[in-house]
């Protein structure tokens, strides 16, 4: 006897929003997996515990049997029409390493058109990839005609969250939209962490890694230097920091426009050659402003953005390379 509480919609479309997003895929759906089995299966009931030891065959079949139910309690209609899953496996199987127990959960039948009409188009990127998954011939001609990321073919790892909000929108002035060519950048939160999140990536992932560290992170670079595929690529940065890299001129605009009045001489010092974080932090001081945040001032940057003239000649360089490094992995597959 398997007694059930169905999901409610807003449950479906974050199951479906995490079964989705760009994850290994052992580690996501095993954890949804578990999630639903531990708060919607109510007979037979088991503790986590009971779960990691459980054959991810069993495993499926419960999270199938829930949002089968679920449909139903809420009235979905229903044709058992399993391409949308046949499309998800083709882009983690091409994405990523799966062995063969993976893909027992991969090659799930969990009725995915019955909940499509609940994503909208303000729902996150993955849901409105998944909405039109079947729009398209190919997954990269949906990608590059609504603009969706999906499927990723390139990762960039970074230092910083500036450039996480940052080199995609220099990548559109520099007529390389990430989301039309499906590149996906992650800040991993200092030069330590991005050598770390390189060594797990790159054993899991089938598609390149440009890895972007400041300039003082050489032995960082030593240590993933042996693990480089020869599609992937490191770019340490000339100049010192990713806020080194930008534009004076785009850096004097932006000051001008958010801070109000801003003096002549508050100007000119960010020409001086002490780093330009330490600059705008001693700026923002000397204002009497909160404390200076990168993510903050990269959106003010990114407002001020209009042309490939904004740019320094090292941010062009980068998004070319972050292009190359993409041509790359396509040409040997060709090859």
């Amino acid at each position: 006897m398997i007694k059930i509480k169905p999901l409610t919609e807003e449950q479906i479309l974050i199951s479906l929003d995490r079964l989705t997003r760009f994850k290994e895929p052992e580690v996501k759906y095993l954890r949804v997996f578990k999630d639903l089995i531990i708060n919607n299966l109510i007979i037979p009931k088991y503790k986590k515990s009971d779960l990691d030891i459980m054959g991810f065959n069993e495993l499926k079949q419960y999270v199938e049997e829930i949002f089968k139910t679920s449909a139903i309690y809420h009235k979905y209609s229903s044709d058992e029409d399993y391409t949308i899953n046949q499309k998800l496996f083709e882009y983690e199987d091409s994405t990523f390493n799966i062995d063969e127990e993976v893909k027992v959960l991969v090659k799930n039948k969990i009725n995915y058109k019955s909940f499509i009409h609940l994503i909208k188009e303000d729902s996150s990127i993955n849901l409105r990839w998944l909405k039109h998954i079947t729009d398209q011939k190919s997954q990269e001609e949906l990608r590059k005609n609504f603009g969706l990321k999906y499927p990723i073919k390139e990762v960039i790892i970074s230092e910083g969250i500036t450039e996480e909000i940052l080199l995609p929108e220099f990548g559109k002035l520099c007529n390389c939209d990430f989301n039309k060519k499906g590149i996906h950048v992650i800040s991993a939160g200092g030069k330590n962490q991005v050598v770390k999140l390189f060594y797990k990536l790159s054993k899991s992932l089938r598609i390149p890694i440009y890895v972007l560290m400041d300039k003082d992170a050489k032995e960082n670079y030593n240590e993933i230097k042996p693990r480089l595929r020869d599609f992937d690529r490191v770019h340490l940065i000339k100049c010192g920091e990713f806020e080194d890299a930008l534009s004076v001129d785009l850096i004097k605009k932006t000051l001008s426009y958010e801070l109000n009045n801003i003096s002549t001489i508050e100007l000119e010092c960010v020409n001086q050659q002490i780093g330009m974080v330490k600059i705008l932090e001693e700026i923002f001081k000397h204002r009497g402003m909160h404390e200076f945040k990168k993510s903050e001032f990269a959106h003010m940057i990114q407002k001020n953005l209009n042309s490939e003239e904004d740019l320094s000649s090292e941010i062009i360089d980068i998004i070319r390379e972050i292009e190359e490094t993409l041509s790359s992995r396509k040409v040997m597959v060709d090859n």
